[in-house]
């Protein structure tokens, strides 16, 4: 019975170890962010529009997706004629404003995170195996990125819309198709200056496989970069989202989507200014805490790029 709790314990000890290293580096992350006021503030609203996002259903008054042509129109409930049943008025359709900027923080969301998530891995891996073993394989990847760099962000993804049609998917195929390589160079990079280091001679010595050294010894140190990116990168690709539906090549109606609902209130500026300017805010807001809260993200997890 002693040999077995022994045994066990030993078998623990990594797991508890692994958790106290989570606990102290979490703390740590914690106290940084605490100190660094604009990324602490991003953080907290981009924490905010998640959880809106989340609980749409439960915190949305209306259904976003009907209205009654007879509340068509209604202003704010700080202007003349609105109504606190509407507190951010209608749009052209009679439907609530605000459970429709509350529902489209939901499409805004989803496509940074999945298009910033499937970009990096895919570039990621890409530079990863590109910068390691060099020789032909780098050199066809590099010049295809290469060519994708020509062509500017968002007349590719118009092209690449046009092309494979509207659609949650396809929007997502056409931002992922050229987002990649950012992080294919930023890790192609990083992987090409750690191969030379003492610590992957090392782990050739003592026999470790080059699929070993990539993913044990070398991801570990360029993981933080590509964490940054990644938090940089959201917020560009949510504002290219938003140009996409803006354009009618992306979330189709009735679906709720910050840019599609900016073009719905594009003939009404003058008389209806709220129905384009209040989700266009909401964009402002999402995208600017997301590049405060990265900025600061940069700086806490490489103090070499500390702003003095």
């Amino acid at each position: 019975m002693d040999a077995q709790v022994i045994t066990l314990s030993q078998r623990l000890y990594p797991l508890k170890y692994l958790f106290q290293l989570w606990k102290r580096n979490t703390l740590q992350f914690l106290r940084e962010l605490w100190g660094n006021p604009s990324a602490l503030l991003g953080a907290l609203l981009v924490l905010l529009v998640v959880l809106m996002a989340i609980f749409a259903p439960q915190i949305a008054p209306h259904d976003p997706t009907r209205g009654k042509l007879r509340n068509q129109l209604l202003p704010p409930v700080w202007q003349k004629g609105g109504s606190t049943e509407f507190l951010l008025g209608t749009d052209v359709q009679g439907r609530d404003l605000l459970s429709r900027i509350i529902y489209g923080a939901r499409i805004s969301l989803s496509v940074g995170i999945l298009a910033v998530g499937i970009s990096a891995l895919i570039g990621t891996g890409l530079g990863a195996i590109a910068g390691y073993y060099r020789g032909t394989l780098d050199a066809v990847i590099s010049r295809f990125a290469d060519i994708l760099l020509a062509f500017p962000f968002l007349i590719f993804a118009i092209g690449m819309m046009a092309f494979l049609g509207p659609g949650f998917t396809n929007l997502l195929l056409a931002l992922t198709l050229k987002s990649w390589v950012e992080f294919f160079r930023l890790a192609r990079g990083a992987v090409i200056a750690e191969k030379t280091s003492e610590y992957i001679e090392a782990a050739k010595v003592v026999g470790q496989s080059n699929p070993t050294i990539i993913l044990s010894e070398i991801m570990p140190n360029i993981i933080h970069s590509i964490m940054v990116l990644g938090t940089l990168r959201m917020g560009s690709l949510i504002i290219a989202e938003a140009s996409l539906s803006f354009l009618g090549l992306g979330i189709q109606p009735p679906t709720p989507a910050w840019g599609s609902m900016i073009a719905d209130g594009r003939d009404y500026l003058i008389t209806s200014w709220w129905i384009a300017t209040l989700p266009g805010l909401a964009i402002l807001v999402l995208v600017l805490s997301i590049n405060l809260f990265g900025e600061g993200l940069r700086d806490i997890l490489d103090p070499r790029l500390k702003i003095e």
